[in-house]
């Protein structure tokens, strides 16, 4: 992209428009000062550079190198130094003055000289630099105060107005400046150790929770399977040992469960893992719920995009929850609509989008109200549990959209273990 011309001069658009009204409002002052306070040098004197005129347009000229005291400070202070310079010896010594001068008596320096040493003083960054300026501040001081001759005191306080001031001046800003970005980068350092304050709270109430989940959760979960295990083996009639095996096999998905989000909480928010190195897996296959969900009388248009052959067991899992979960909200809230599931794949992530359309048919008052209401609050947690983000809302048409973005990896116990 090209660089714009004014970032040659400037930083920012500011301040381009301050300086350029800065120099604008110095030009049109110098031209009302001498309309109302004529110089008391002759014209003749000009002559040798051909005229008062051309001392005029050169005095103009200064005016305008003022546009480069942010970016080049010391060329201009330099420039103003060598034209002071030349003026004070061509008065002494020369034909006559160079830049138009109001009396004689006044600091021979030009208008610029003061907003030259200021900018040197608040600008410059180097430290050799800042040497040099102060050298040539030094030398600006020496010519408005001319001690090589006797000079009234009018000169004297000219001097130290045009000169001394500005410097001390730029010096104050330059302190304060510095002040500032200090206590801003303490601020900002501590809002830094804030938010590493608050991590590592996180982390440590993760940590509590993981051990608290494998403590008492995984552990009475287990002792749940080895009965319903002892029970199927002990069971005389065939009712019982089926009940017994249909509570070992769901106890044993939820151990594996609790396995994954034991890892996951045992994960630290910053702790990367290679991708290689965990399980992964085909996302959990969804149709058996489509199939279910059309059995009630739920129409499901399937979509899918991309692999699911490798995301890791824990997101798999959670995906599989959003779709059940979104599609038991669509039978009880509802009926007879229509449901488009749309899975995409990526290398990092996984996307769910489940839409229903509006429906017209009441639902049953009993299906409706059952469940504890907390459905998508606790889809929200579960996917927030890895990383995910979850969007859900009502649609112009009536119809409702559960939108999830899942990452297509995340460590669990084996890889948090390793």
């Amino acid at each position: 992209m090209k660089r714009p011309l004014w970032r040659l001069l400037w930083n920012t658009k500011r301040e381009a428009t301050f300086d350029i009204g800065l120099v604008i409002f110095l030009t049109a002052l110098d031209k009302v000062l001498k309309h109302l306070f004529p110089p008391d040098t002759p014209p003749d004197q000009y002559d040798w550079i051909g005229g008062i005129g051309m001392s005029g347009a050169l005095t103009d000229l200064c005016g305008l190198a003022l546009l480069a005291r942010r970016r080049y400070p010391l060329a201009l202070l330099t420039f103003v130094a060598v034209l002071g310079t030349i003026q004070a010896v061509l008065i002494e010594q020369g034909p006559g003055p160079l830049l138009i001068v109001n009396r004689m008596d006044d600091a021979w320096t030009t208008g610029e000289t003061p907003f030259a040493i200021y900018a040197v003083v608040v600008y410059t960054a180097t430290r050799a630099r800042w040497l040099v300026g102060w050298g040539l501040i030094g030398l600006l001081i020496f010519l408005a105060a001319r001690p090589w001759v006797e000079t009234p005191a009018s000169v004297i306080s000219s001097a130290v107005i045009l000169t001394v001031f500005p410097a001390l001046l730029g010096l104050y800003v330059s302190a304060r400046r510095r002040l500032v970005q200090a206590l801003r980068d303490r601020a900002e350092r501590a809002e830094r150790e804030q938010h590493l304050l608050a991590e590592q709270a996180r982390v440590d109430e993760r940590a509590r929770l993981a051990l608290e989940m494998h403590d008492v959760v995984t552990h009475r979960v287990s002792l749940m399977v080895l009965q319903a295990g002892a029970l199927g083996i002990t069971a005389k009639d065939e009712e019982t040992r089926a009940a017994a095996e249909q509570l070992r096999s769901s106890g044993c998905e939820a151990l594996t469960e609790l396995r994954d989000f034991v890892g996951v909480l045992r994960r630290g928010p910053d702790e990367e893992e290679h991708r290689e190195e965990a399980e992964v897996g085909p996302l959990p296959d969804l149709a058996d719920l489509i199939e279910r969900s059309e059995a009630a009388g739920i129409s499901v248009e399937f979509e899918e995009e991309g692999s699911s052959a490798r995301v890791s067991p824990a997101v798999g899992r959670t995906a599989r929850r959003v779709v059940q979960e979104a599609l038991t909200n669509v039978y009880k809230h509802a009926p007879g609509a229509k449901v488009w599931l749309r899975t995409a794949y990526t290398p990092d992530r996984v996307r769910l989008i489940i839409r229903n359309s509006g429906s017209s048919v009441v639902p049953a008052a009993d299906l409706a109200l059952s469940g504890s209401g907390t459905g998508l609050l606790g889809l929200r947690q579960r996917v927030d549990l890895v990383g995910g983000t979850l969007r859900a809302g009502y649609l112009g048409d009536g119809g409702f959209e559960v939108d999830v973005v899942l990452p297509a990896y995340v460590p669990t116990s084996e890889a948090a273990s390793e």
